[in-house]
């Protein structure tokens, strides 16, 4: 969600030193490695304009992200770790799991006649097997804009590259399990939302006149390199469209999880030129609250503030009030509580990631900017339909489970895009990329497979025979290894003509039978 400090970093990344030019970050000195990019991944870049990368490879991923014992204030306020596990998470050397293993069981309980399918597990490093080293990157997309992103399987320079956006709340980390697996196969890269994890500013966006004032953005005059800055749909989808030309270079195979699949599907909208095809994960269908003033600048007029640098005295009451909450290590491990279905996961990693972001000084007001942000130009129905219209290739995974992005909204997705598949995958939940990455990351494989040899290969869980036949829907049992345990996740492919009846229609007759064999 925000940047780490560096010495709460020093426990799981290690750094070599090549270059002095690293962004500086909350008072930090970052140690980054400079790579040098070849011509093909640096294209469109403005002669009058230097781009430098600058990056790190990342050694070691699998420790807990410990909070520095370092006191950080924050409006009026310490974010620290908590002495004692959060409730509802078993603390112990291993990390924190939401709940407990026996809450798995009943999650599995369908009532369906599945196939079951052996899938490949995640790289076992316990067993010698290697996963793809991750390297940590900074990008320069313009003064004070340095974008972090993260990248993996760059020497597999015959293969499509992949771009991973995150969503609201987390950063390039929550993709961990994506660019260690893929990454041995594909050119993997995940980035952070300008507003979001380590791409947040490097310098106080505002002004002001009280040197104790810690929160950047609460000032009382906007830096000239932060006029208009609103971090909003418009923002990320041209930050998108930045990176993919001038450091990947050649269009990408999208994938984006809820905030994310929104923002990938407005970007594949507007630059279909660039995108071999896009992947939602349980995408959220709206974004903002407020008017885009390209599309209706008279609406937009109406509203006096709108997401910009500094904050009104009113807004940010409300934030500090807002914040205090949000950022309270109870809420996040209640909102994780919610949004992953297997509460026997291990989320140490995730919980800490974005407990220790919240402590970055612009955190605070570029959560605000980011509410109060307008819309994008095109709804996601518009963005969809263009995206049909253009012929862009769209692959639909969502999470059963989700509380948020209901399967409803998969399913209306898939009712304007009938052509699309569609995999529901339980249990899961609103994040099933990291919560059954195994699933995820093998049809991905496979529909990418699918698309690169243009329908020679089936798509995944359908052989050639059902390929051309299959109108309604199947069901499928999906195994897998997770540390030394079997694991099983049944995932549904929905048909061109599914709809909500002939799901009624499946349930009912699996009950029914269920009943006859008693």
């Amino acid at each position: 969600m925000f940047p780490f400090a560096d010495n709460q970093r020093a426990n799981f990344l290690s750094m070599e030193v090549v270059s002095l030019h690293s962004p500086p970050c909350c008072h930090l000195n970052r140690r980054l490695l400079v790579k040098k990019r070849s011509s093909r991944q640096l294209v469109k870049i403005p002669l009058c304009r230097k781009r430098r990368i600058l990056c790190s490879k990342v050694h070691y991923r699998t420790e807990s992200r410990a909070l520095s014992n370092k006191d950080h204030s924050l409006l009026n306020g310490k974010v620290t770790r908590p002495s004692k596990p959060v409730e509802g998470f078993s603390g112990d050397s291993n990390g924190y799991v939401i709940g407990s293993e026996d809450e798995v069981g009943s999650m599995s309980e369908t009532g369906d006649s599945v196939t079951m399918v052996l899938i490949p597990g995640l790289p076992d490093e316990s067993n010698g097997e290697c996963g793809a080293p991750i390297s940590s990157c900074f990008w320069e997309w313009k003064p004070k804009f340095n974008v972090h992103y993260e990248i993996s399987g760059s020497q597999n320079v015959n293969s499509p590259p992949l771009l991973f956006l995150p969503g609201f709340g987390v950063g390039s980390f929550h993709y961990e399990k994506q660019l260690k697996d893929l990454g041995r196969d594909y050119r993997v890269w995940a980035i952070d939302f300008l507003g979001q994890g380590m791409s947040l500013p490097t310098e106080n966006p505002t002004s002001s006149s009280k040197e104790e004032d810690l929160v950047w953005g609460f000032g009382d005059k906007t830096e000239p390199w932060a006029t208009d800055l609103v971090y909003s749909m418009d923002l990320w989808r041209d930050q998108v469209l930045y990176f993919v030309e001038e450091v990947i270079g050649e269009p990408v195979y999208l994938v984006g999880n809820s905030l994310g699949g929104f923002v990938a599907l407005y970007f594949a909208a507007r630059n279909p030129q660039l995108v071999k095809g896009v992947t939602l994960l349980n995408a959220t269908p709206f974004w903002g609250f407020l008017p885009n003033p390209i599309k209706s600048p008279r609406l937009a007029r109406i509203f006096s503030w709108s997401g910009t640098f500094p904050l009104p005295e009113s807004i940010r009451k409300l934030t500090e009030f807002v914040w205090q909450r949000i950022s309270d290590p109870e809420c996040i491990a209640d909102v994780l509580r919610q949004v992953y279905a297997d509460h026997s996961l291990n989320v140490d990693n995730v919980f800490h990631c974005i407990l220790e972001t919240t402590q970055h000084p612009a955190a605070a007001a570029s959560f605000a900017s980011i509410m109060f942000a307008p819309q994008a130009q095109l709804s996601f129905r518009e963005a969809l339909s263009r995206c049909d219209m253009n012929g862009v290739p769209i692959c639909l995974m969502y999470g059963k489970e989700d509380p948020w992005v209901k399967p409803v909204w998969g399913l209306e997705v898939k009712k304007h895009v009938p052509e699309a598949p569609y995999y529901e995958i339980s249990p899961a939940g609103h994040c099933p990329h990291d919560e059954v990455p195994e699933v995820v990351n093998y049809l991905l494989r496979g529909w990418i497979k699918s698309l690169e040899s243009q329908g020679a290969a089936a798509l995944p869980l359908l052989d050639d025979m059902q390929s051309e036949n299959i109108q309604s829907s199947i069901a499928k049992d999906l195994e897998f290894v997770r540390q030394g345990s079997n694991k099983s996740v049944i995932v549904r492919f929905m048909g061109s003509s599914f709809s909500l009846w002939n799901r009624m229609e499946s349930y009912f007759t699996s009950r029914f039978a269920k009943l006859e064999t008693k």
